[in-house]
């Protein structure tokens, strides 16, 4: 079975009706005012939310670009996490099982856009967020 008729058995399997979208890279950085001034110059995006610790939201309309403060001294650079914009979290969670990885754990409060994460079979981090990823979530 090709993955493409994996992949659409699933989503008819979960009750979805269409398809999950990426909308959201975090990278962490020892500077994010420097990638905020590049990303805005270089492709135009627009900040969209500043954190009092420096991390930078912005976006190009689509997709949310999170430039996050490197808070931990020999913490590396780089990738942190993708976000998915979903229709439910708990159709997710159901899916994930099947995967033999964990269930989606809550973000903490102090996090502005997702409400839940998980990992990828390799643990890359994955936002999930019913909201979407272009508003602030309400706290809780």
């Amino acid at each position: 079975m090709s993955q493409q008729t994996q992949t659409s058995e699933s989503a008819q399997k979960s009750g979805a009706n269409r398809m999950r979208k990426l909308r959201h890279i975090a990278i962490v950085t020892l500077d994010p005012a420097k990638l905020a001034k590049f990303y805005g110059e270089v492709f135009d995006m627009k900040i969209v939310h500043q954190s009092q610790n420096g991390s930078t939201f912005m976006t190009d309309g689509t997709i949310t670009l999170a430039l996050l403060k490197n808070k931990a001294e020999g913490k590396p650079v780089g990738l942190n996490h993708i976000g998915f914009h979903v229709d439910s979290r708990n159709d997710v969670g159901e899916q994930i099982k099947e995967w033999g990885l964990d269930e989606p754990a809550p973000r903490p409060a102090d996090r502005p856009y997702a409400e839940v994460r998980i990992t990828d079979p390799d643990g890359n981090n994955i936002d999930l967020s019913e909201n979407g990823f272009d508003q602030l979530r309400e706290r809780g």
